[in-house]
């Protein structure tokens, strides 16, 4: 009997978390993000949950997608492990230690710290929109450590953002190609996500419940927005996933004020 009513406890919550998964996905693919930007508002401001569990239940959504990603960008465009290695080691012991301390802070403070990231971020791609591509140079190893550690600061912290922070830094302050800065990025947050998984996971901070569910949904939808976005203008999808930034910020503040 208990067997039977959990089942019908589960069926709503089931019903309900894959669709959200599949556009959460969607738009995953569609911005080349983990969902994480959109999911932690959306369980914050609609589920009722706390920043920290919002975020560790976000990142069970984030995991697979950017572990698949990860690999399939390393099927096309494989990099040295001279220069992914001390990035991954240095971006994951920081995410672990950020992720320890996020889960001491007061939400309150955490919610605010993550609403004006999104805001900083959004600000700083759409001053971006016009800046022409910029020739590649070598690969300064003696710095990959570094983007690896500010990176791993924001994973661990907030859950989202690694590679929001190590893609422009790598192709602005290290002059590195495009292509070669997302798989940096992805060579980045990929393990750095899983670790912070771990930590939030630790701390009792995730509601696998809802996260697998999620993470169902999200899986079946990545590759369409991935096509999509290959069909769209970078310029007018660069755009509209600022305002998309601000629009998550603004909901998430006045939804939890």
């Amino acid at each position: 009997m208990d067997f039977v009513l959990s089942l019908s406890g589960t069926w709503p919550l089931l019903l309900m978390a894959l669709p959200l998964g599949a556009a959460l996905g969607f738009l995953g693919g569609l911005f080349g993000i983990g969902s994480g930007i959109v999911a932690i508002p959306m369980l914050v401001a609609g589920f009722g949950m706390s920043q920290p569990q919002a975020q560790g239940t976000a990142l069970v959504l984030m995991v697979p997608n950017l572990l698949l990603g990860w690999h399939r960008y390393q099927q096309r465009h494989p990099l040295p492990w001279r220069a992914v290695l001390p990035m991954m080691i240095s971006a994951s012991l920081t995410t672990w230690l950020l992720a320890h301390f996020a889960n001491t802070l007061d939400p309150r403070w955490l919610r605010g710290i993550f609403c004006i990231f999104l805001s900083l971020l959004a600000i700083n791609l759409l001053r971006r929109r016009h800046r022409p591509p910029v020739s590649e140079k070598p690969l300064d190893h003696r710095l990959i450590p570094l983007v690896g550690v500010l990176g791993g600061c924001s994973m661990g912290l907030l859950g989202i953002g690694g590679g929001l922070l190590a893609s422009p830094l790598l192709s602005g302050w290290l002059g590195q190609r495009q292509t070669t800065a997302q798989g940096l990025s992805l060579a980045l947050v990929a393990p750095s996500s899983l670790v912070a998984l771990l930590a939030y996971a630790d701390a009792g901070r995730v509601d696998w419940s809802l996260g697998l569910p999620l993470a169902a949904g999200g899986i079946l939808t990545v590759s369409a927005g991935v096509a999509l976005a290959h069909r769209l203008p970078e310029r007018r999808l660069r755009t509209a996933f600022a305002v998309m930034l601000l629009i998550a910020a603004l909901w998430l503040w006045n939804g939890t004020a």
